[in-house]
Order: structure tokens, then C-alpha cells, then sequence
């Protein structure tokens, strides 16, 4: 008991999390707002309330539809300038994105990517917002800058 007004003069920084082992596996479900980090066959931490394009149902198909894709991707890079707190890279458009998006005469666009929040805030803002990336926190997006390689396959369900 004579720690937690400790705790809290000291800020939520002074509580770190257990740090993860290397995912080997994200999997991300959009109708859920959830996301799995997997390692050696198992769940080893939940994200919840993950933030997604402003157009969250279905596929992203085209450049400015702002969905979020669906599919299985690879983490490729990592970008610590990003304007957003720290982001990681999703591999699409895969041959099948480029491909279809051909077929309609338009581009599938890019730079989808697993980010932080606008850089200068630390406030969530409510709802889906991105472009057709995935938002977490500033903490979360930091515990995957940690744990998570490039290689790393992400599937994301709808």
C-alpha cells in the first residue's frame, strides 16, 4: 500500500511493462480493434483498441480510400523520423494489390504503416482516423519497436 502514492508521484513511466520475447507473428482483426503479438506459437500480448482508416470496412483497394488492408503482409522497415511516433512499415501493395488496382486503371497506393500518434501529441485522438494505417499509443508502438524485426509476417482479418 505505501508504494502506490509513490507510483503515482512518480508518473506512469516508473511502471514498465514485462519486455516481450521477438514476434514472430501480428495479427491484426479490424472488426475487433484488436491486435495479437504472437511468439514461438502463442499470444504474448493483446493490443486492444487499435485505431484504423477513416473507412474501416473492406479491403483497401486504391490510393486515397483510406482502408485499411487486408491480407498477409511482412514488417519490412522501421522509420524512426516518421511524423508519427515511431512507425513500421507494412509490405503492401502485394502482386495481387498491384494487380487488381491495375485492372481498375488506378494505383493501390502505400506507405501503409503501423504507427504512434501525430508527433507533438500525446492525446488519442477518438475513432478511426489514419489513411489506412494501424494507430496504437505512443507506449504500445514503442513496446513493437522492441520486439518487432523486419521479416515479421502481419496478417490482417477483417
Amino acid at each position: 500500500m505505501i508504494l502506490a502514492p509513490l507510483l503515482l508521484l512518480l508518473g506512469a513511466s516508473a511502471v514498465r511493462a514485462e519486455p516481450l520475447p521477438p514476434i514472430d507473428l501480428i495479427r491484426v482483426d479490424k472488426s475487433e480493434r484488436r491486435m495479437e503479438l504472437w511468439s514461438g506459437g502463442r499470444v504474448v500480448r493483446v493490443i486492444e483498441h487499435i485505431q484504423l482508416g477513416d473507412q474501416p470496412l473492406g479491403p483497401k483497394r486504391f490510393e486515397g480510400d483510406e482502408r485499411t488492408p487486408e491480407g498477409r503482409y511482412q514488417i519490412d522497415w522501421g522509420n524512426p523520423d516518421s511524423a508519427y511516433h515511431l512507425s513500421l512499415h507494412i509490405s503492401y501493395p502485394n502482386t495481387a494489390d498491384r494487380d487488381y488496382a491495375a485492372g481498375q486503371g488506378r494505383s493501390p497506393g502505400g506507405m501503409i504503416m503501423i504507427h504512434g500518434q501525430p508527433n507533438g501529441s500525446d492525446r488519442r485522438p477518438a475513432g478511426d482516423w489514419t489513411d489506412g494505417c494501424i494507430a496504437v499509443s505512443n507506449a504500445q508502438i514503442e513496446m513493437l519497436w522492441q520486439s518487432v524485426g523486419d521479416g515479421t509476417p502481419i496478417e490482417i482479418l477483417p
